[in-house]
């Protein structure tokens, strides 16, 4: 069984991310549409999103605030800015 990670993350600008997954794909994705619910709030400040890390196989907001590593991989793929 395949277990889907995210190993590397890098913030591009605005609400874009760069992805390194863990079967070597590698993708820029935009969060700004996924930003929906209580707990995405304080993410919709850029300062504040852009302040994540790769934490337990996927990225992390220090406010508890993650997406699922299957999430991100079926996002569909934009330009790096």
């Amino acid at each position: 069984m395949f277990f889907l990670e995210v190993i590397k993350a890098e913030y591009l600008g605005e609400y874009r991310v760069k992805l390194w997954f863990n079967n070597d794909v590698i993708k820029c994705v935009d969060l700004k549409d996924s930003l929906v619910g209580l707990v995405f709030e304080p993410l919709k400040n850029v300062d504040y999103f852009k302040r994540f890390s790769v934490k337990f196989n996927t990225i992390e907001w220090s406010n508890g605030a993650d997406f699922a590593p299957e999430y991100l991989y079926e996002l569909p793929e934009v330009s790096p800015l």
